[in-house]
């Protein structure tokens, strides 16, 4: 039996006893690599594990394994290939503690949040099974007589599913359960930066009845096994989560065999707060959005724009609460509110952007520097006023616990200032004036707007960007369709 198959018994030895994992590869589980990647804890720099290393051979025979299991997996009835999604699933919650515990060591994630991705993994699988009899296409009026014309949705073929590290359990699910219930098989390549429970998730469904090929695993880098991946002319579709330069690079590479391509990339969310907003709820929900996953979640709130009125005494709001954020070592402690960053440097990255800023003329309110008390890579939960519209906090995403603030005349330039960014993926609004929130939903340019409420979208609607936020969407029907292509019958019966 592989080593990566174990009961949740087991999950507490991976801090003490690091495994080998191995790809997953036309239903059975080989060692392909030469090489493998170490996997370390970024709250305390534990090893965890090893995963492969893998090459362009392996990433060919992934794709020739899931090649060859489409044709008969598009036949089968779509109610039956959404009960293997639920087979999926309901191993996914008796296994609930042993994967939110992987998270929690892999990414840093804090625990209740590590339960939610977990649960709401389940959550979407089951729900993209439940489109299997919803799966529509249409009937077309013709122009001629005693002529029918149908629309039919068709599966794409084989997709490559490249995943990212801040949510990398859900965005498992988020790529598999749209592409299985349609009838397309898939390739995942997990961010090498949080592979175990990609792979932990391979051996659930080695478990599961799920016919061999249609779900197949490997990991490795991204300039070796995900390059290999978009350059496959074996590969119909790719679904990429991650950075915008390498969202560019999977765009350029795909080109050349002309790939379709799905990419959710990154943002620079704006939140607006007007002066009739509650202040308090205000506050909440934009510091929850802020240090959520220490900040690493593309479309949370990334910079604030206050009406000048309410300006001081919402700062101040925000001031008590970053101030009061805990942090630390989630595999340790509980209670906190985040945890570490990814890695070093994402530490070095953020430093500078926020030393920058304070060159620049900003005011550091609360954080500002690198935690050096603590063990991994852990920067303080950061507030930043006295901001201008140029500085580069303000156009540049952070992607970690710093959110900078800036006074504004009022709605108008609130839009204005929202839209100036090469970012289009969500935006929100606080305020008690119906015609105010209406006005920026029609006029703000993103693909979200969250009111009075924290930025977290939910699994029937769509979530999609605009301009670098991305090309495509997830999510709901729009979402499932990304993974289908149409084929028009024209039927010409006898007038």
């Amino acid at each position: 039996m592989p080593d990566n198959q174990r009961t949740s018994n087991d999950v507490t030895s991976l801090a003490l006893a690091p495994r080998h994992y191995l790809n997953y590869v036309g239903g059975k589980f080989q060692d392909h690599a030469l090489d493998t990647l170490d996997i370390r804890n970024p709250a305390n720099g534990d090893l965890l594990g090893h995963v492969p290393q893998s090459d362009a051979a392996t990433v060919d025979a992934a794709v020739a394994a899931a090649n060859t299991a489409q044709p008969a997996w598009e036949r089968l009835p779509a109610v039956q290939r959404a009960a293997f999604l639920r087979q999926i699933s309901a191993g996914i919650r008796k296994r609930r503690d042993q994967f939110a515990s992987i998270i929690v060591q892999e990414q840093g994630k804090i625990r209740n949040l590590a339960e939610v991705e977990v649960d709401f993994t389940a959550d979407y699988l089951d729900y993209m099974a439940e489109w299997a009899r919803r799966l529509e296409g249409e009937v077309l009026t013709s122009d001629r007589a005693a002529e029918t014309i149908l629309l039919m949705r068709k599966p794409l073929g084989t997709i490559a599913g490249i995943l990212p590290w801040n949510f990398p359990f859900f965005m498992i699910a988020r790529k598999v359960g749209p592409a299985l219930v349609t009838g397309n098989t898939i390739v995942i390549k997990p961010s090498e930066e949080t592979p175990i429970n990609a792979h932990e998730f391979a051996a659930l469904v080695a478990e599961t009845d799920l016919p061999p090929g249609v779900f197949n695993l490997v990991s490795g880098t991204g300039s070796v096994c995900g390059h290999a991946l978009a350059a496959h002319p074996g590969i119909d579709m790719i679904t990429f989560t991650g950075s915008v330069p390498t969202g560019t690079k999977i765009m350029e590479t795909a080109a050349r065999n002309l790939t379709r391509v799905n990419l959710e990339l990154g943002g620079k969310a704006p939140a607006i707060v007007l002066a009739d907003a509650d202040l308090d709820l205000a506050a909440r929900a934009i510091h929850a959005s802020r240090i959520i996953n220490t900040g690493q979640v593309c479309n949370c709130a990334e910079r604030v724009y206050v009406d000048q009125v309410v300006y001081k005494p919402f700062l101040a709001r925000l001031k008590e609460l970053f101030a009061a954020t805990r942090y630390g070592d989630p595999s340790l402690e509980s209670g906190l509110d985040m945890g570490p960053l990814i890695n070093r440097a994402a530490v070095t990255r953020i430093a500078d952007m926020v030393e920058q800023a304070r060159r620049d003329g900003a005011e550091i309110i609360v954080g500002g520097d690198i935690c050096a008390s603590k063990p991994g890579f852990h920067y303080l939960p950061t507030l930043v006023a006295n901001v201008t519209p140029e500085m580069e906090i303000m156009r540049r995403e952070t992607f970690g616990p710093v959110l900078p603030v800036m006074a504004v005349s009022g709605l108008e330039q609130a839009i204005a200032l929202s839209n100036d960014s090469e970012y289009g993926l969500t935006s929100s609004i606080y305020s008690n004036n119906i015609n105010a929130v209406l006005k920026a939903c029609r006029e703000l340019k993103f693909g979200e707007t969250y009111v009075n409420r924290e930025n977290f979208e939910a699994m029937q609607g769509f979530h999609a960007g605009r301009k670098k936020s991305g090309i495509g969407g997830a999510d709901g029907r729009h979402g499932l369709y990304e993974f289908t292509e149409t084929h028009v019958l024209y039927i010409q019966g006898t007038p």
